[in-house]
């Protein structure tokens, strides 16, 4: 588990296909002392994708990726020198300072527009119309990792505001229309949809 706040951004080092290359092996270079305490088989979120460790040093450590993965997240159009967000396993005792994240991409987001508003950045995202019942205004949804508040939501586009920290500490300051973005919706609304279609089904079976 995850709470959506980055504590580092990293750097794709190397990038290795496996097998037929359906599947990938990536080198991720971490801030010096980030990555400390760490162990092999460990869960980091990377971009908003939770992702095990395979080998570590220093300050790199090593994932793979099934081609599953690739195929409903932005981690195929990664390249060596990628910048991307970063974020440890949640243990107990931590400062719960965003909302539960598991680290199980839901689907691809479009930018729509990355506009200055007043000291904030305010951005617009188009979901996969799969997805957009899920979002809701003041709710919350991860963005490359980043928990964030939805200020508006006009059919399957929403809206949220990024101060200046989050702009500057994460990737997403640098998001420009017409780029993808990692998207895990809220994990109640996920199990409330869930609920809702059990029950209507059970009432009409």
């Amino acid at each position: 588990m995850f709470t959506g706040i980055i504590t580092a951004t990293g750097i794709v080092a190397a990038i290795e296909p496996i097998g037929e290359g359906h599947d990938m092996r990536l080198a991720i270079e971490a801030p010096e002392g980030w990555l400390e305490g760490a162990a092999i088989g460990a869960s980091i979120a990377c971009s908003g994708c939770c992702l095990t460790v395979i080998t570590l040093a220093a300050n790199r450590f090593t994932v793979e990726v099934s081609g599953e993965t690739l195929s409903k997240t932005t981690l195929g159009r990664w390249r060596e020198g990628s910048r991307i967000n970063l974020e440890r396993a949640l243990r107990m005792g931590d400062e719960m300072g965003g909302h539960v994240v598991s680290g199980h991409v839901d689907g691809v987001a479009e930018v729509l527009s990355a506009t200055p508003e007043n000291g904030s950045l305010r951005m617009l995202f188009q979901l996969p119309i799969g997805l957009a019942p899920f979002v809701a205004p003041k709710g919350s949804i991860t963005i490359e990792g980043v928990s964030l508040t939805v200020n508006e939501v006009e059919g399957a586009s929403f809206g949220v505001n990024l101060i200046p920290h989050t702009a500057a500490v994460t990737t997403l300051g640098e998001l420009r229309p017409g780029q993808q973005v990692n998207v895990e919706i809220d994990m109640l609304a996920r199990y409330v949809a869930r609920l809702r279609q059990f029950n209507a089904r059970d009432l009409t079976a």
